[in-house]
């Protein structure tokens, strides 16, 4: 729902957050952080600082629901509070949008504390948001599906069941690091088209996914699957991702069980966890499915979320080389999508996920798979057509794939007329041998 929280005339007497591109107090996404020498504990980010939630509840500016969604997220890991739901969670949003107001009646109070309770977010560290117990890779970006598999299958790009079923495969949570990372190139097995056998070695072409993250909330119990229309109740909010993809390794196992050792190694995920009442005015229709295209089977359909299950955020990749960055050169911007891109909505994914009676748990993430456009592409494989063409930089060096030193970093917005930009920080990784 839209209420006050969403209001674009709210100003905070926080001055980084006013027209910030991420943070403004229209947002107040979770996570967690750590100053020097300090154990990790939950915050919120609010401009270029952090908002302390474990000395907010200590001081007493909090009661009730938010009081007990501060006290959930006041350890290192976020799960408590994703357990709770959405009720705790939108109440503590609410009463932060009101101590952070620069017409707030508690700004005195609140500005007087302001050395206990905020800090630089230069100054601290921030670290995975929750212990993830399970990691889910869908692959619900049509256009990435149909890319990728033109370069397989010319004439019949996507496999049969595409548009019948959400298609995912599970991943490996302990791989998943935090944005800033550095990622490993893996070693695997590989074998060149020209090859009869195949060599093992370093990964010869690494390549990024440009994705969202969904985070559980509360889970359901073994058997009991999720309805399309109860989904919503599951999802504590949204992250940036990126599913690192070894992509000759990858070509040479997948056959016949799909992705192991081209997937596992790493997956970078933002730090910021953008909750659904933040992102509550970008909530848009699913786009129709094109004419031709077979209506999704009844478990997995449902009007409302057809109405305003998919959401309207812009997506960009970009590139820093260890050449640009030594020469002090912006991140060139290699890839920009929209969320709205996805052929299945997350409610879809999640119902499927479930229909089996498969149990999600708190703080499980789930991926989008790449989220490519019509006329702009999520991954260096669609980008170089399987590295057949190298991308050239501004920097004039080329690209078939990813080289050590290079640093990946995307970006998400959400805009509409009439409210506040919001964003999810950056989420980065940079590429070492």
């Amino acid at each position: 729902m839209i209420d006050a929280t969403h209001d674009a005339r709210r100003r905070s007497f926080i001055e980084s957050a006013n027209g910030h591109p991420d943070f403004p107090i229209q947002n107040l996404p979770f996570g967690i952080y750590s100053k020097r020498g300090e154990r990790p504990r939950g915050g919120i980010a609010i401009g270029d600082e952090i908002f302390d939630l474990k000395i907010a509840s200590e001081a007493g500016l909090l009661s009730g629901e938010a009081k007990r969604a501060a006290e959930a997220a006041s350890g290192p890991r976020l799960n408590g509070l994703f357990a709770l739901g959405a009720g705790p969670r939108a109440a503590l949003r609410a009463r932060l949008a009101d101590l952070l107001d620069a017409a707030g009646a508690e700004r005195r109070q609140v500005e007087a504390m302001r050395p206990l309770l905020l800090s630089r977010a230069t100054d601290c560290e921030l670290h995975l948001p929750a212990r993830i117990g399970n990691f889910t890779d869908f692959y619900a970006g049509i256009h990435h599906a149909t890319n990728s598999g033109r370069l397989l299958r010319p004439d019949n790009p996507l496999l049969p069941n595409y548009k019948h079923i959400p298609v995912a495969y599970h991943g490996r949570a302990s791989s998943i690091r935090v944005s800033g990372t550095e990622v490993h190139r893996p070693n695997g097995q590989r074998k060149p088209q020209a090859a009869t056998e195949p060599d093992f070695g370093p990964c010869r072409y690494l390549d990024y996914e440009l994705e969202m993250g969904v985070w559980i909330g509360p889970g359901n119990a073994l058997g009991a699957p999720i309805p399309v229309g109860a989904a919503r109740d599951h999802i504590a909010g949204f992250s940036l991702l990126n599913d690192w993809s070894a992509r000759d390794i990858q070509a040479w196992e997948y056959q016949p069980l799909g992705p192991f050792l081209a997937k596992n190694f790493a997956t970078t995920v933002s730090p910021w966890v953008v909750t659904p009442e933040a992102l509550a005015p970008f909530r848009v229709a699913q786009p129709p499915r094109p004419e031709g295209d077979p209506r999704p089977l009844d478990y997995l359909m449902d009007a409302a979320d057809q109405l305003t299950g998919a959401f309207d955020i812009a997506l960009e990749a970009s590139i820093v080389t260890a050449a640009m960055r030594a020469s002090g050169a912006a991140p060139h911007r290699l890839a920009a999508s929209n969320a709205r891109h996805l052929y299945w909505t997350v409610a879809q994914m999640i119902a499927h996920h479930t229909c089996g009676g498969c149990n999600l748990e708190t703080g499980d993430l789930i991926g989008t798979g790449t989220i490519s456009a019509p006329d702009g592409v999520g991954s260096m494989l669609e980008l170089t057509r399987g590295g057949r063409e190298p991308a050239t930089l501004p920097s004039g060096e080329t690209r078939r794939f990813l080289d050590d030193g290079d640093e990946v970093i995307f970006r998400a917005y959400a805009k509409r007329d009439g409210f506040a930009q919001i964003g999810f920080g950056a989420c980065r990784g940079r590429v070492v041998g």
